[in-house]
């Protein structure tokens, strides 16, 4: 099994609204679009965090001052993936933020060419309340940081699901 493993953040802001990129896949059947959390994949000799950095600062113009507490950990096997891939591993930390208009080093061209096709900002209740044919990855996106908001970071990071 070829596992790709990205590094994400679940990027709350004051009002408890959590940072989504739109990603439009064309790949799939209709071009899918789909919300995930901000990030992407670690390279070669990488750490989670060190991929993370580099990929906020690239995508949403975020910089992180602290390391983050890692706060969810997901594997996805099977469901096939990026560039041949068996699947996705995805590891979830906490980032607190003020909010503000995502403006990374990334020229639109550029995040189209990696299919984003924006960000915004989510409130919770609009996630679970959506009907839409859009689809959010985790699929149960609205429960995790509806807990973090509650409870904060956990000690150990909480496994998702898809």
């Amino acid at each position: 099994m070829t596992l790709r493993h990205s590094a994400r953040a679940v990027v709350l802001d004051e009002h408890h609204r959590i940072l989504l990129c739109r990603h439009v896949v064309p790949e799939l059947t209709g071009a899918v679009v789909v919300w995930p959390a901000p990030g992407g994949g670690v390279e070669p000799g990488e750490t989670v965090l060190a991929a993370l950095r580099r990929e906020l600062r690239e995508e949403a113009g975020l910089t992180l001052d602290a390391d983050p507490p890692h706060v969810r950990h997901q594997e996805v096997a099977g469901l096939g993936g990026p560039a041949g891939r068996t699947g996705v591993v995805n590891d979830y930390v906490l980032v607190r933020t003020v909010s503000s208009r995502p403006n990374g080093a990334m020229t639109d061209d550029e995040l189209a060419a990696e299919n984003i096709a924006g960000f915004h900002w989510w409130a919770l209740p609009e996630i679970t309340a959506h009907h839409g044919p859009d689809l959010f990855s985790p699929r149960d996106l609205a429960t995790p940081p509806a807990a973090l908001t509650a409870d904060g970071a956990p000690a150990e990071p909480v496994p998702l699901g898809l």
